[in-house]
C-alpha cells in the first residue's frame, strides 16, 4: 500500500475527504518526526512504539576496494510492534 491508497483508504473509513485524509496522515507523520527528532518515542496503544535508537561506531569494509573503513555512530528510527498488532499479522 503506498500513501496514495492509504489516504484513500482512511477517507472511506472515516468519512473525511480524501484532502482531509491526506491532511491528517500528513500531521501525523509531522508530528512523529517532530517527537522523534527531539528524542521522544511515540506510543500507539494497541499499534506499537515508533523511537530513535543510537547504531554505535563500527568498523566496516569497502566492498569494492577492500580497504577498512570506520562508520560513525549514528541515531537511526525505529519501529517496534505491539503485541495485538503482531497477532492480526500472524492470523
Amino acid at each position: 500500500m503506498n500513501k496514495q491508497q492509504l489516504i484513500s483508504h482512511i477517507s472511506e473509513r472515516s468519512g473525511l475527504s480524501k484532502k482531509q485524509a491526506g491532511m491528517a496522515l500528513d500531521a501525523f507523520m509531522g508530528a512523529v518526526k517532530d517527537s522523534l527528532k527531539k528524542g521522544n518515542e511515540v506510543r500507539l496503544v494497541g499499534f506499537g512504539t515508533f523511537s530513535v535508537k543510537t547504531r554505535s561506531a563500527r568498523t566496516g569494509r569497502n566492498p569494492r576496494t577492500k580497504q577498512t573503513i570506520k562508520i560513525p555512530a549514528k541515531k537511526v528510527p525505529a519501529f517496534r510492534a505491539s503485541s495485538e498488532l503482531k497477532k492480526v499479522v500472524n492470523k
